[in-house]
């Protein structure tokens, strides 16, 4: 993830992952790109729901997708994984909250 991590970030991120069909998606990516014909194979789902999916893994910043153009001018669409690193600690989430300026007296108070 690029940036301070907002609280909308965060969100974002722990949205993107917590549903047991991205964390295939991330499984199958793993092990490179793929394009998504094959990906969808692979899962056993529809191209539209794994769009669905992917769109909000790219918008958390977890995967990356790239159109490519096949030798007989066909538009490819290949996903890969992104780096990432997830640590959710009490830090994790203050330190969103601090980028949001949501952190008030009243978190304060309650880690002394």
């Amino acid at each position: 993830m690029d940036g301070i991590l907002t609280s909308e970030k965060l969100l974002a991120l722990l949205a993107a992952i917590g549903h047991p069909l991205r964390l295939r998606i991330i499984a199958e990516l793993s092990g490179g790109r793929v394009h998504v014909s094959e990906l969808a194979r692979r899962l056993g789902i529809s191209r539209p729901l794994l769009y669905m999916h992917l769109e909000r893994m790219e918008k958390a910043g977890l995967v990356a997708g790239d159109l490519e153009l096949s030798a007989d001018g066909k538009a490819m669409k290949y996903f890969e994984l992104v780096p990432f690193d997830v640590r959710l600690t009490a830090d994790t989430v203050l330190g969103a909250l601090r980028a949001d300026g949501q952190e008030g007296p009243d978190v304060q108070e309650t880690r002394r």
